[in-house]
């Protein structure tokens, strides 16, 4: 398996909002964390295209993961960047167990693209 892609996690900052203590979510250029990832192995998903009154919608999707004892600092809430495009975290993130030392044997998520 080769990893060799190169990717980066955005990170949604946050900002005040007087009903939420925590604040909202800020995806603003300005407001995000954007951390370059080691490189990755991303192999193509699933492709879906449904059909709506108002629009045609393709979903794309692809599983990443990690070379092997590496951890990755992402998280559900997370967007991806790759070959210029910004990809949304489609479920939780998997971190595999090192059955043998311990720890994180590697890390695997799903990323998502919807067009249309």
């Amino acid at each position: 398996m080769w990893f060799s892609e190169q990717t980066v996690r955005v990170r949604a900052g946050r900002r005040p909002d007087r009903g939420n203590p925590d604040g909202i979510l800020d995806w603003s250029p300005g407001a995000v964390d954007r951390l370059a990832l080691p490189p990755l192995n991303i192999q193509p998903r699933v492709q879906n295209e449904s059909t709506e009154p108002e629009r045609n919608p393709v979903i794309t999707g692809w599983r990443v993961q990690s070379d092997e004892g590496v951890d990755l600092d992402v998280t559900a809430r997370d967007r991806i960047e790759w070959r210029g495009e910004l990809f949304e975290i489609d479920g939780d993130i998997a971190r595999w167990p090192d059955p043998l030392e311990g720890g994180v044997h590697h890390t695997e998520f799903n990323i998502v693209r919807v067009t249309g």
